[in-house]
């Protein structure tokens, strides 16, 4: 597995301190993220799932634990728009430039608005997906907020 990513890269140019961790991605887990935990041995509320979707038919990047579901009405709102709904998983690979299970907030093809719910700021520091399915980062989520520019509001 590649240890290097466009999310490591975006990180290393950014200064941002981080850990990375693999584990053995698996493809037919129902909910990836919470395998991604179980896999790490730390709670399903430290390991963040990144999900895209479309405020107003824009895109926005939301992160919010594993074993959480984003409450649209929260997403539109953070950022200013009416409706929000989950972006189709092509057109967040192509928009993101990563697979589906292994997309990363960080070094994404096109930045767009990113919201991190702000429960993610309870925890000393919080995984991320690294970019490839089976990479995670581990982050203080102060600078996870900092180096997306995120805004910080309840997600669910």
């Amino acid at each position: 597995m590649a240890k290097t990513t466009p999310a490591t890269l975006a990180l290393d140019r950014a200064g941002i301190a981080y850990e990375l961790f693999t584990y053995d991605y698996d493809p037919d887990a129902p909910r990836v993220g919470l395998q991604a935990a179980q896999a790490l041995g730390v709670s399903p509320d430290q390991v963040l799932k990144t999900l895209m979707a479309l405020v107003d038919g824009k895109p926005v990047c939301a992160i919010l634990a594993s074993d959480e579901e984003v409450a649209m009405k929260k997403l539109a709102a953070a950022v200013g728009g009416k409706s929000a709904h989950m972006m189709k998983p092509a057109d967040a690979e192509r928009l993101t430039g990563y697979k589906v299970g292994g997309v990363s907030p960080f070094g994404q093809k096109r930045q767009v608005p990113t919201v991190l719910d702000e429960m993610a700021t309870l925890h000393d520091q919080v995984f991320v997906n690294g970019g490839q399915r089976g990479l995670q980062v581990l982050i203080a989520p102060a600078d996870l907020a900092a180096a997306l520019d995120a805004i910080v509001v309840s997600l669910t």
